[in-house]
């Protein structure tokens, strides 16, 4: 073997492993992804019941006074355009 082959062997093992350096440091410094909920006035939120369907009756409520998708402080007498029936 001659010694331009060790010194290229040497450049591309140290490239590798700095590679997988960084990917480690990128993979630690990951953070697990939150939904985002939605704007009360994207899905058009009332404080009030319409047509007979209210946020407590939704399968997106969450006692006592919020929603798995839509930001903020939800009535359990509420209603928005994402309302979904519990089945």
């Amino acid at each position: 073997m001659t010694e331009q082959n060790g010194k290229t062997r040497r450049i591309v093992l140290r490239a590798g492993l700095g590679m997988a350096a960084a990917g480690a440091a990128g993979l630690a410094t990951t953070r697990p992804a939150r939904a985002q909920k939605i704007a009360k006035s994207a899905v058009m939120y009332q404080d009030t019941p319409k047509d007979g369907h209210q946020c407590d009756a939704c399968t997106n409520w969450q006692p006592p006074n919020a929603c798995s998708i839509v930001e903020g402080t939800i009535s359990p007498k509420g209603w928005c355009g994402a309302f979904a029936p519990k089945s």
